[in-house]
């Protein structure tokens, strides 16, 4: 491997939402040379969030508005962020890092993983077939194609019962169909969507088969679980919202993880890896916000720089 092919950071950021922004901004501000590798475009799930109304300061924004700020100010700071980047392969030793992408390679004193997770499917005949076609997992993307159609949504979080909410905007009506007798929104959501005449709640319900013709879906299989009846609904579109799945493939076998794929880290969101930290979504937390993502991105920017400085400390020691 050729050394001019390599480019050298101190720290690189694997992921540019809320977690990874906040890094890159913490890293450069504190003087350390800091690049943000992006497999789309800066903003992460924030771009595919409407109404934002619990980020502490703001009262009312829009996700794109937010990740659009973060982006130009983390920027402002002087760190590099390569959009659409694509990372094939990650080998991790101490001080020295390697990550190989389709934009060259890159080697980091530090790395920050901020990957982020990624709507979880159904996985049910259909959902393949008819994605982009009726199937959906963003409704701000995507509800403005389905004026005066009938929808459904599945689950009962907070993302679900939300855009649900927001869906009413466009669709004549929306069924938000939950497997469990309650929602786990929070309540001043869940209160919103219940005062809303355009949606309608059925409990106790999956999803077993999504059905469609040429062009769209038509309609759903579906089951209670408390009965076992097994029906059709009729319906022109669906909107999944039941969970995140972590992009952690890339560090299978190199990274201790838990159970559900998500990184484990101690307080200082540090990996099991020296000098290989984890913010976001990707690692597990209680709490699935941009306002912890982005907490958790500093802290792990500031904990990257000691390290560093520890490092070139004993290298002066050694001398």
């Amino acid at each position: 491997m050729m050394s001019e092919n390599i480019k050298d950071y101190d720290i690189v950021i694997i992921g540019g939402g809320p977690a990874g922004l906040a890094a890159g901004l913490y890293a450069a501000r504190g003087n350390m040379k800091t690049v943000i590798l992006e497999k789309l475009i800066p903003g992460g799930q924030l771009n595919n969030t409407l109404d934002v109304e619990n980020y502490p300061g703001i009262d009312h924004v829009t996700g794109p508005q937010i990740a659009q700020a973060m982006e130009e100010q983390t920027k402002r700071f002087g760190c590099e962020i390569v959009n659409t980047c694509t990372i094939s392969e990650v080998e991790l030793s101490k001080g020295r890092h390697l990550i190989k992408s389709d934009r060259g390679i890159y080697r980091a004193q530090a790395l920050i993983v901020a990957t982020g997770s990624e709507y979880r499917k159904l996985n049910v005949p259909g959902e393949k077939e008819y994605s982009g076609k009726g199937v959906s997992y963003c409704a701000v993307c995507d509800g403005a194609f389905f004026k005066e159609k009938k929808l459904v949504v599945i689950g009962g979080g907070d993302s679900a019962v939300e855009e649900g909410n927001f869906l009413t905007k466009f669709a004549s009506s929306v069924t938000i169909m939950h497997r469990r007798d309650k929602f786990r929104a929070e309540k001043i959501i869940q209160d919103r969507a219940f005062k809303n005449p355009k949606i309608n709640v059925i409990w106790n319900t999956v999803v077993n088969e999504i059905k469609g013709d040429v062009m769209s879906v038509v309609g759903l299989k579906v089951k209670d679980v408390v009965t076992n009846e097994v029906r059709d609904f009729p319906c022109d579109g669906i909107f999944i919202y039941v969970g995140l799945d972590p992009n952690t493939q890339l560090f299978k076998d190199k990274l201790k993880m838990d159970s559900t794929g998500r990184l484990e880290t101690n307080e200082r969101m540090e990996t099991s890896v020296s000098g290989v930290y984890a913010a976001g979504d990707v690692r597990e937390t209680p709490l699935k916000q941009a306002v912890t993502a982005a907490a958790d991105g500093s802290l792990a920017a500031t904990m990257a720089i000691e390290y560093i400085e520890s490092l070139h400390d004993s290298i002066v020691k050694a001398k």
